[in-house]
């Protein structure tokens, strides 16, 4: 059954949309009530990107989780991984992140970590959906028992020194010139920051946040501005993050763009290399490319797949006790390390290698070859396009028509009215044919199907 607020990664709507004032403040006081076990004085810690309508939720969270006793500490913008950090090191109850990633600043989202550091199950976030929708005035605080909120100062040298704390001491950074496009969002200053200090000589785009410009032509969804940068400068590398840096895309130095699947090949490796793999294998997204599982198995290493989402990867990870994973889009866990994405420490061990090895990024983030990929969206107005007979037949035809050497993944997205149908294989023209007969097929659907 379908959710009403939240989706594959917390909450995220239009600002002043779906996520108003009012639901902010629910939210708080439902996630308050929610994580009020035993008889310890409870704190939660909000952090946000620099998105405008970010003052207006962080506010009206402090009133709902103030309003039934919570003490909130506010650590101001910085990247959603220094949030699933600090509620873990700061002994709080739950953390808050305000953000919609890489969407435009019009969007905010609210994403909400465990004492943990992990993001909430699906059960949990469930159960806080049923308090939102029912009264909770009966169990607000009485007046003595209010909580009190405070800003931390120190929060973004934490974060820098927990990031760093990822590498080998003795490594430094020392001769390598890196550009690193912040997207204008919360990794604005810790980013730069931190690889300035391990000895590099930074180049910086993204970093003058104005509340309107998070994610405008800038970040890893917007690599263009960053591989123009890296040509002209003659960077070894440019790195690339999202609106709140839980993800990183790559540009080597002929300035060509590295995607997540590359990342993991390389982290994979070096990490089999040095003995720290948990398992002999990553965990991935069915999006993630052919070409990946294939080199994998070169080294002896599995992929094993999940839905798309960065939270189910790492459910998966938790279950089965893999200590990487990620998805092609660049969010990339190492749960020896973190909780969540992190793009800052992504990228830094990435820096590792490149450092330890010795050679252009170019060689050493080209782990293999891509299979040839096509991803098209269908736009659908209602229905159950997908339980259509046509459609089946046409998905059957299609997959029967890649075989072994290819493979089909269909899926409505989790937040648009989309079918999105992937293909990849070792034939391109074998790819089109299938994506494109079963887009066909969904066109003709009665449910008012259309190109997308």
């Amino acid at each position: 059954m379908g959710r009403k607020y939240f989706g594959t990664d917390g909450i995220r709507g239009r600002a002043n949309g779906l996520i108003t004032p009012e639901l902010a403040m629910k939210v708080g006081q439902a996630t308050g009530l929610a994580f009020q076990r035993g008889d310890h004085r409870h704190r939660a810690v909000i952090g946000k990107d620099t998105r405008l309508s970010g003052y207006m939720i962080e506010y009206a969270m402090v009133a709902g989780f103030t309003s039934v006793g919570m003490d909130v500490m506010l650590l101001g913008p910085v990247p959603t991984p220094a949030v699933a950090m600090l509620t873990r090191s700061m002994r709080a109850d739950v953390g808050v992140m305000i953000s919609a990633s890489h969407n435009p600043f019009a969007d905010n989202g609210i994403k909400l970590f465990g004492p943990d550091g992990f993001k909430l199950s699906d059960s949990f976030e469930r159960d806080i959906e049923t308090m939102l929708d029912s009264d909770l005035s009966p169990q607000l605080s009485e007046s003595r028992a209010l909580g009190r909120a405070r800003r931390v100062d120190d929060v973004r040298a934490r974060y820098i020194e927990f990031a760093k704390r990822t590498l080998p001491r003795q490594l430094s950074l020392d001769g390598l010139r890196i550009v690193v496009d912040c997207a204008n969002g919360a990794g604005y200053k810790v980013a730069p920051e931190a690889l300035w200090e391990l000895g590099a000589e930074v180049f910086t785009i993204g970093v003058e946040p104005d509340g309107f410009n998070i994610n405008h032509e800038v970040g890893s969804t917007a690599p263009a501005k960053l591989i123009e940068k890296v040509r002209e400068v003659r960077a070894d590398i440019g790195i690339a993050l999202d609106g709140d840096a839980d993800r990183v895309l790559i540009v080597d130095e002929r300035g060509h763009l590295v995607d997540g699947d590359q990342l993991m090949a390389v982290i994979a490796e070096s990490w089999m290399q040095d003995g720290l793999l948990s398992k002999p294998g990553i965990v991935a997204t069915v999006m993630s490319n052919l070409g990946l599982e294939r080199h994998l198995e070169t080294l002896g290493l599995s992929l094993v797949r999940t839905a798309v989402g960065d939270r189910y990867v790492l459910e998966r990870m938790r279950e089965d006790g893999y200590n990487v994973g990620g998805e092609q889009s660049g969010h990339i866990i190492m749960s020896d390390h973190t909780t969540t994405g992190d793009g800052l420490v992504a990228a830094l061990q990435i820096l590792a290698v490149v450092k330890r090895q010795n050679r252009p990024v170019s060689e050493v983030c080209h782990r293999f070859e891509p299979y040839p990929q096509l991803l098209k969206n269908v736009r659908y107005s209602g229905g159950a396009p997908l339980s259509q007979e046509h459609v089946k037949a046409a998905i059957r035809a299609a997959e029967s028509d890649l075989g072994k050497s290819g493979r089909l993944v269909i899926r409505p997205s989790g937040t648009e009215p989309l079918i999105r149908v992937m293909g990849e294989g070792e034939d391109r023209v074998k790819v089109e044919a299938a994506v494109n007969g079963v887009c066909d097929a969904l066109r003709q659907s009665p449910d008012a199907f259309a190109a997308e």
